[in-house]
């Protein structure tokens, strides 16, 4: 099969270029900057994904190479990428595009239309409210404990997270407007389940909870580290509640999500990534599935426009 990964530079595109090299595809790889990979059979520079001509770049690498199967691994390019005119655009080209539809990309990549979308649907999240309601009189006490997050609505990994003690949200010091979230800060484990739902039958046929065992930053920020979890009562219900929030944002194909306890042990939602993560593998069956899901719908195949 011949798989092209977008932002294979970065950590989820790497470490997908690597396992899928080892079960022997040809990986084509695309980035804004050039990445020295022997895993790669191809590299081809690309312009930046908001650049007007990155969808037609693609569209031509993809018709050229003969590509099969797409797959986004860049948070900035997946609401580009999904919109209708670009992904009727690309999916001409026979190949299969790993992607939600428009709409839950579009809510999954704003990390405020995320919880507000999962606490409507019953999904447990950390207490939270927009950066630039905060300390209104309606809401100035939803945050009692010792800390909080204030992260970007819209932002990729860990960039621009802070963690604030309370009296810090309280005493005029930071600002804050309507493009942060504030969540209270769950002290508890924290949890990088991997799902793959189907897209023909919104089935999860992956659900993998993996722990981050090391944050860069100490209580946050990015995984240094991750451990598979055995099946227990916490990591059930970590994965109960996964389930739960891609069902509610009716994401489909990898997915990526954060997840924390608090103090009370329940699993709360903190975003959600409507792709790859950079742990994937550690659960090879969730590339497994996404492989197994492309070859049914690889051009010629009965039933495959």
């Amino acid at each position: 099969m011949i798989i092209l990964i977008t932002g294979v530079g970065g950590p989820a595109g790497s470490s997908l270029a690597r396992q899928l090299h080892e079960r022997g595809h040809q990986v084509i790889g695309v980035d804004m900057t050039p990445v020295p990979d022997e895993h790669l059979g191809l590299f081809l520079q690309v312009p930046a994904a908001r650049d007007v001509s990155y969808v037609p770049a693609l569209r031509q690498i993809i018709k050229q190479q003969h590509v099969t199967l797409v797959i986004p691994t860049v948070s900035e390019e997946l609401p580009i990428l999904a919109m209708d005119q670009n992904r009727e655009l690309l999916e001409s080209t026979g190949a299969t595009i790993l992607l939600s539809s428009e709409t839950s990309i579009r809510i999954a990549d704003d990390k405020y239309l995320t919880m507000l979308v999962l606490t409507d649907d019953h999904v447990p999240t950390p207490d939270f409210v927009r950066g630039d309601l905060y300390g209104r009189p309606s809401v100035a006490g939803f945050l009692p404990h010792q800390y909080a997050i204030v992260k970007p609505r819209v932002s990729r990994g860990g960039r621009g997270v802070r963690l604030l003690a309370s009296s810090q949200l309280t005493d005029g010091s930071q600002e804050m407007s309507a493009s942060d979230l504030v969540q209270r800060f769950a002290p508890g484990r924290e949890f990088a389940p991997m799902l793959f739902r189907n897209p023909d039958n919104g089935k999860v046929d992956v659900c993998v909870v993996v722990e981050k065992t090391e944050l860069r930053e100490g209580l946050i920020g990015n995984a240094v580290s991750v451990q598979r979890c055995e099946f227990d009562a916490t990591t059930a219900h970590v994965a109960q509640v996964a389930r739960a929030a891609v069902a509610s944002l009716d994401l489909v194909g990898p997915v990526d999500l954060d997840i924390r306890l608090t103090d009370e042990g329940q699993p709360v939602v903190l975003e959600i990534n409507a792709r790859f993560g950079a742990n994937s593998a550690a659960a090879p069956e969730l590339v497994d599935s996404v492989l197994q899901y492309a070859s049914l719908h690889a051009p010629g195949k009965v039933g495959n426009a």
